[in-house]
């Protein structure tokens, strides 16, 4: 059987490893190896790093259960694009000087969206 989720559990690392360099690039340009060293482009891009991970951990094993219950593949597709996007989304707002505040509630929205459906998701088929 071929699986959905980790398509999108691998799109998602490699944004996570795209914020991550950008992470290392800034901590290398400003030689602070622990922490931020009171930079705020270091310290927004570790904020976004973290965010992405806060997020896409949770949205990512709620939607391998989603598919492990047996959810629709385009149930499943629908979830993973809206996470990925959001992520997306909110990482390109949030990252950028100045924010780009609509693209950042715009990623939000729709994490926070994916992470309310496929929650919901997984709890009704549990219990039917």
């Amino acid at each position: 059987m071929d699986m959905i989720a980790p398509l999108y559990a691998g799109l998602l690392g490699l944004l996570f490893l795209h914020l991550s360099i950008r992470v290392i690039s800034l901590r290398r340009h400003h030689k602070v190896s622990v922490g931020d060293g009171g930079e705020k482009a270091l310290s927004k891009a570790m904020r976004v790093q973290a965010n992405c991970v806060e997020y896409a951990s949770i949205g990512l094993i709620l939607l391998f259960g989603a598919e492990l219950q047996g959810a629709p593949t385009w149930a499943v597709h629908g979830l993973g694009v809206t996470l990925l996007l959001g992520r997306v989304l909110h990482a390109f707002g949030f990252g950028s000087t100045p924010q780009i505040v609509p693209a950042r509630v715009w990623g939000m929205a729709l994490t926070l969206g994916m992470i309310l459906i496929a929650s919901l998701s997984n709890i009704i088929r549990a219990v039917i």
